[in-house]
């Protein structure tokens, strides 16, 4: 009780829609790896790349204006457990993401031989 939680179809709704749109441009980055097209493959990782971290930003506001903590009842505690672990998750994916990119510039994948960044992908 007291608890004044989140409206979903603000910031949770456009991390939602930021997440699927990172999930579309890094599907279209290994697309385009596959078919040889390595400026539209750095292209597109490079935009994941900055949708995770825009991801990540909106996160981090969302805490800031959060108006309870981690200890307030199991709310608090369920809430930023499972957003943080989940956020963890973005920001260790972005990193990946980020040395594919690297590389992706430097000539290290190729047409059939790309697994660095598929793994990275699945993560």
């Amino acid at each position: 009780m007291g608890i004044q939680t989140f409206n979903p179809w603000g910031v949770p709704l456009l991390n939602t829609i930021i997440l699927l749109s990172s999930g579309i441009s890094v599907t279209w980055a290994h697309k385009a790896v596959e078919l040889n097209n390595h400026s539209q493959g750095l292209n597109s990782l490079n935009l994941s790349i900055l949708l995770g971290l825009y991801f990540t930003r909106l996160q981090g506001i969302e805490y800031y204006e959060a108006t309870f903590s981690i200890s307030d009842s199991a709310y608090g505690s369920t809430f930023f457990i499972a957003t943080g672990f989940h956020g963890l998750h973005v920001i260790v994916g972005t990193l990946f993401l980020l040395v594919r990119s690297i590389r992706l510039n430097q000539g290290s994948f190729r047409k059939r031989h790309h697994f660095g960044l598929v793994a990275a992908i699945w993560y």
